[in-house]
């Protein structure tokens, strides 16, 4: 069966090439992993009942960091395009931390610094991101501009636990996606609770595909634990 290369989809960008083709593209290039029980029904029941009930506390959670947000710097909530199951896009949502000018700012160093220029190529992440508001670098530390995510969730988007979800741009250099696109991205994951900060973007992968399988009920139990360990260490950045 005919399929197109990622990279060459990665670099044409959603304007050139059509979200029902980079789906489609995806769906057919899968591997068959074999998920059944728990992996197709029960991570979805999981999902849901626990953001259900998670929500009457993280509603006035978000109200408060996003109105901190306006008060600091303006727009506090935003959309972003990623990648999702079968090569779906989809706009995940996020407190915004950074400037409005974020993208401009972001060249700007990275053409002025080759040492952020590598750190960026290596993990798609600056440790300190001169783009990052005051108050922005709290949430940051403590995961917790990922709330707004719950939404992503309830609606399918996303998982609680999966593969961090990639920008279109970035899957040129994430390597063989067959794993990643099995399953729903997650707001948290393996990646998140071990050693992210030292891992390159292209171990991800690897990360990914070993997640991918074994998928269960005891997994995902504790990722979501040491999760809670993670944002409390204030480890992100």
């Amino acid at each position: 069966m005919k399929t197109l290369d990622q990279g060459a989809i990665a670099v044409a960008g959603l304007q050139d090439f059509p979200e029902l083709a980079l789906a489609s593209s995806f769906r057919e290039a899968n591997t068959d992993y074999g998920h059944r029980g728990y992996a197709i029904y029960g991570k979805r029941l999981l999902d849901v009942a626990l953001v259900l009930l998670a929500l009457p506390i993280v509603i006035p959670l978000i109200a408060f960091c996003a109105i901190a947000l306006w008060i600091e710097s303006g727009v506090p909530i935003y959309r972003q395009k990623r990648l999702g199951q079968d090569g779906r896009v989809f706009n995940m949502l996020k407190l915004r931390t950074m400037v409005l000018n974020a993208d401009a700012l972001l060249e700007a160093h990275l053409q002025k610094n080759p040492a952020l220029r590598r750190e960026w190529d290596q993990s798609q992440k600056i440790k300190k991101d001169p783009r990052i508001t005051r108050f922005g670098r709290f949430l940051r530390a403590t995961s917790l501009d990922e709330l707004p995510q719950l939404f992503n969730v309830l609606v399918g988007d996303m998982s609680l636990v999966g593969a961090r979800p990639m920008l279109v741009n970035q899957l040129s250099i994430y390597g063989k996606a067959d794993a990643y696109f099995a399953l729903r991205p997650g707001i948290t994951g393996p990646w998140q609770v071990g050693e992210r900060n030292e891992t390159s973007f292209c171990q991800r992968a690897e990360i990914d595909e070993l997640y991918c399988l074994d998928v269960s009920l005891r997994t995902d139990l504790r990722i979501l634990f040491k999760t809670v360990s993670v944002m409390l260490r204030r480890t992100g950045y």
